[in-house]
């Protein structure tokens, strides 16, 4: 059954193990039978592959899943246009991985802005760690991604129509509304 909240791009925003995946991979299986998830994480050593594994594992099989640790706007591209809400998970490892590969963050961020504008994705809801609440970061990459990531959410967040905050599992809307209870 489909949500009025799925009628535009959604930003949920949490921090670490706040609920906001589970929060999103709902509001994506609530949209549609058939949405997509994009995973954005690279396995870069041990301890994250198993992260991806247990990701992976848990998934609902209703989903259809692509990987799209940097190319993420070209694999939105390559999705069909109707085929079901699509879920990016986690906005913050794309960036991070971005940061890593010395690539141009605020053009990539711009073009995935751009994408969101043209609409050929009707369902878009993108998951991200609000990393700025807690204390100013000691070392200096540390504090580069941090504001890269707060940019990055203001820019996403003024592009969507619905922003949703999540804390101990619990969603508040920052924008729009939460969607009914079905």
């Amino acid at each position: 059954m489909a949500s009025a909240l799925l009628n535009g791009h959604v930003l949920v925003l949490g921090g670490a193990r706040s609920g906001k995946t589970a929060f999103g991979e709902k509001l994506a299986l609530m949209g549609g039978e058939h949405p997509v998830y994009l995973a954005t994480g690279q396995a870069g050593d041990r301890e994250m592959a198993t992260r991806i594994a247990r990701h992976r594992q848990n998934r609902d099989k209703r989903f259809l899943t692509r990987e799209a640790p940097l190319d993420l706007i070209e694999t939105l591209g390559k999705i069909p246009v109707g085929s079901g809400p699509i879920l990016i998970d986690c906005l913050t490892l794309w960036l991070s991985n971005l940061m890593a590969g010395d690539y141009n963050i605020e053009g990539e961020v711009a073009r995935l802005v751009a994408h969101l504008g043209e609409h050929s994705h009707p369902q878009i809801i993108m998951v991200s760690n609000e990393v700025g609440l807690g204390i100013v970061p000691e070392n200096a990459l540390a504090r580069r991604f941090r504001d890269e990531a707060g940019v990055a959410h203001q820019k996403l967040a003024a592009a969507c129509e619905t922003v949703i905050f999540v804390a101990a599992g619990l969603p508040l809307a920052l924008k729009g509304r939460l969607p009914e209870p079905t």
